[in-house]
């Protein structure tokens, strides 16, 4: 399980932004075309108001990518190492040489609960030879080094290990990622810390999924797209009842832009947007 859960980690990619937060060609030439950065924004704002956009930037604007040129979904963030932008980034990890985000967070917290039940199972099995030495049962030898260091290398890693997966077990039950923990999202409103807090169980089931008879396998098993994720304050999805449906974001199966929000969409709804 350790050797799966640390696979998993390294090689699954992380998740971008679908086509539909990327700008479009018309979009992309008024926005280029366009010096004054007032009416950039304001650009931006228009495009934002057809998608599940609820945070924003420190200004106050539309958070946009211009390396990846799309509008930034809800807990996306650009990885300068990976250079792109990722889904429900949580931080780039260079112990797996990847970035952690919404596609292999569990995989994350599983290599770290199995990376301790290893330190342990090691510690568990030289110790009974750690007690002969000191005890003088077994001779002194090339053996008693690497016994000793096994075991204290085993210890080490388990503290550190420990107090890892301890705050990410509390990120989660707070629904944050560590860029949230340092830095609140930005709404409407203002900061937040606990925007995306929706409850200890939601929380758990965003990232390991309802059945859980598969929390502790290493296979996908989080809810939704990493594009849309529930607010604790349902006012601002009520504001607008066209975002409110993450299912509405989902791609088609050939990829295709086809069935679109507006195949989905009440037409009273929609006068009520236009206006």
């Amino acid at each position: 399980m350790f050797s799966w859960t640390y696979w998993k980690s390294i090689f699954t990619p992380p998740a971008s932004p679908c086509k539909k937060f990327q700008l479009s060609y018309s979009d992309k030439q008024r926005y280029e075309m366009e010096d004054r950065p007032d009416a950039q924004k304001q650009i931006l704002v228009e495009i934002a108001k057809k998608l599940p956009i609820f945070t924003r930037a420190q200004s106050g604007a539309i958070r946009f990518c211009d390396r990846c040129q799309v509008l930034k979904p809800d807990r996306c963030h650009h990885c300068s190492v990976c250079e792109m932008c990722v889904l429900k980034m949580d931080h780039h990890c260079p112990w797996v040489n990847n970035c952690v985000g919404f596609s292999n967070y569990k995989f994350f917290l599983l290599f770290l609960a199995y990376s301790m039940v290893y330190c342990i199972f090691i510690a568990a099995t030289v110790f009974q030879y750690f007690l002969k030495f000191w005890e003088g049962v077994l001779p002194n030898g090339p053996a008693k080094f690497h016994v000793l260091f096994l075991m204290f290398v085993a210890l080490m890693f388990f503290v550190s290990l420990m107090f890892l997966f301890g705050y990410h077990c509390w990120l989660v039950a707070k629904n944050r990622s560590t860029l949230e923990a340092f830095s609140a999202p930005v709404f409407a409103n203002g900061p937040d810390k606990n925007g995306f807090n929706v409850g200890t169980r939601r929380n758990l089931e965003q990232v390991f999924g309802e059945n859980r008879r598969l929390w502790f396998i290493p296979v996908f098993t989080s809810q939704g797209n990493g594009h849309y994720f529930a607010l604790k304050n349902r006012s601002s999805e009520s504001q607008n009842p066209l975002l409110a449906n993450e299912d509405m974001w989902e791609e088609s199966d050939d990829g295709s832009e086809e069935g679109s929000l507006a195949e989905h969409v009440d037409p009273s709804v929609t006068i009520e947007m236009e206006e």
